[in-house]
C-alpha cells in the first residue's frame, strides 16, 4: 500500500511539471506581444506627436481674446418729458428709424418766435437798404443846395452892402432917414444870411461821410438778419431733434429710459450695438514675431463651439495694452521686474457666421493665428 501511494505521488509531481512545462511557452508568447503593442503604441504617438508639432509649430494661439463691436450711446440734444418710446430691450432697428419723441411744443413756440424776429429783420434790413439808395441821392442835392444859398446870400451881401454905402455916403438932404435905416439893417441882415449859409454848407459837406454811415446802418442791419436766420435756424434743429432716430442699424441695448420721464441734454438713453463684430485678441509680444496683416485665422467660440469662424488678422495695436492704461508702468524708476506684454491684434471676421446667432459683444473665444 505504501509503494502505491508513493508511486501515485511521483505519477502526480510528473504530471505537475509537464503542464507547466507546457505553459510557459504560451505566457512568454503573450508577453512579447504586450510589449510589441507598447512599443507599437509609443511609436505612433511620437510620430503622430512630430506629426501635430509640425503642422502646427507655426500656429499661435491664446485665450485672451474677446468679441468687440462698436456701441453707439444715444443721448438727446434737447431735454424735455419723453412723450414716445418706440423701442423695446434687444430689438433691432434701421438706420432713420424713429427710437423717441420728446415734448416739442415749447419748442414749436420758439420756432415761431424766431421766424418773426426774422421777419423783422428782414424789414429793417430792406429799410435801410432803401436809406442808402436815399442818401446817395440825398446828401450831394443838400450840398449843392447849400453852396446855392451861400451863392444868394453872397450876392445879397453885396447889393445890400451897396446899398448901405450909397444912403451913408450921399448927402443928407438927398435921402431920408428911414431909406439910411432900411440900408443898415438890409446889410445886416445879408451879413446874417451869409453866416447861416456857411454853416449850412458846413453841415452838407462831408457827404462821403454820411453816405458811409448809411452804408454801415445796412451792415448793421444785415448782421441782426444773419442773427435772426441763426436763431430760426437753431429754433428748428432744436425742433427737429425732439424725435430722436437710428444712426445706425444694430440692436438696442441698455435701455434706461420710460416714456414719461424727464431727460436732459446728453443724458443716456440707450445703446445701439452694430451688426458688425470682430475679435480683439491679446496675444504675447513673443507670439507676434511671425505675425503678420492678412494671415488667416480661425476661431473657436466658447458659447458656439459648433460655429466654424475664418477670418483675417486685419492689425496690430501700436502699442501694449499697459502703454494705454490709466496708469502706465513708469519702468525708469524703482526695481524693475520683466513682464511679458500683450499686444491687441484686431482679427475680422470672413465667414461662419450664422444670421440668426448674433455674437455679443465681450464672447470669450480662441484664435488661431496661421503664421506660415
Amino acid at each position: 500500500m505504501a509503494e502505491n501511494r508513493e508511486q501515485d505521488h511521483e505519477n502526480a509531481s510528473d504530471s505537475k511539471n509537464q503542464k507547466h512545462q507546457s505553459n510557459r511557452p504560451i505566457s512568454g508568447k503573450k508577453t512579447f506581444l504586450i510589449r510589441l503593442v507598447l512599443v507599437i503604441f509609443t511609436v505612433v504617438i511620437v510620430i503622430g506627436g512630430g506629426i501635430y508639432w509640425f503642422l502646427t509649430r507655426h500656429d499661435v494661439s491664446t485665450d485672451d481674446a474677446f468679441t468687440a463691436g462698436r456701441s453707439i450711446m444715444i443721448a438727446p440734444h434737447v431735454k424735455g418729458y419723453v412723450t414716445e418710446l418706440l423701442v423695446n430691450d434687444n430689438q433691432f432697428v434701421h438706420k432713420g428709424d424713429i427710437l423717441v419723441k420728446i415734448d416739442d411744443r415749447d419748442y414749436q413756440a420758439a420756432r415761431d418766435q424766431a421766424a418773426a424776429e426774422l421777419d423783422q429783420a428782414e424789414g429793417q434790413y430792406l429799410a435801410s437798404r432803401y436809406m442808402l439808395e436815399v442818401a446817395k441821392k440825398n446828401f450831394p442835392g443838400r450840398l449843392k443846395a447849400a453852396q446855392g444859398q451861400l451863392s444868394d446870400a453872397q450876392a445879397q451881401l453885396f447889393k445890400s452892402k451897396t446899398d448901405f454905402s450909397r444912403q451913408h455916403n450921399i448927402a443928407r438932404p438927398a435921402t431920408t432917414q428911414q431909406a439910411i435905416d432900411y440900408s443898415t439893417a438890409a446889410f445886416n441882415s445879408a451879413k446874417a444870411a451869409v453866416v447861416q449859409a456857411e454853416g449850412n454848407l458846413l453841415i452838407a459837406t462831408p457827404v462821403e461821410a454820411n453816405i458811409g454811415n448809411a452804408s454801415s446802418q445796412v451792415d448793421q442791419r444785415k448782421g441782426v438778419l444773419e442773427e435772426a436766420k441763426a436763431k430760426l435756424r437753431q429754433a428748428e434743429l432744436n425742433l427737429e431733434w425732439t424725435v430722436i432716430r437710428a444712426p445706425h442699424d444694430g440692436w438696442i441695448s441698455k435701455r434706461n429710459i420710460e416714456q414719461g420721464n424727464f431727460v436732459n441734454v446728453g443724458q443716456s438713453l440707450f445703446s445701439i450695438v452694430e451688426p458688425e463684430v470682430w475679435v480683439v485678441a491679446n496675444y504675447k509680444e513673443t507670439q507676434i514675431t511671425h505675425m503678420r496683416i492678412g494671415q488667416k485665422v480661425k476661431i473657436e467660440v466658447d458659447a458656439y463651439p459648433f460655429l466654424d469662424l475664418e477670418g483675417h488678422v486685419d492689425s496690430l495695436q501700436l502699442g501694449t495694452g499697459a502703454v494705454f492704461s490709466a496708469f502706465p508702468p513708469e519702468n525708469a524708476t524703482g526695481n524693475y521686474v520683466k513682464i511679458v506684454q500683450r499686444v491687441p491684434v484686431k482679427i475680422l471676421i470672413d465667414k461662419g457666421l450664422d444670421p440668426k446667432i448674433p455674437l455679443p459683444l465681450g464672447l470669450s473665444v480662441v484664435p488661431t493665428v496661421y503664421t506660415k
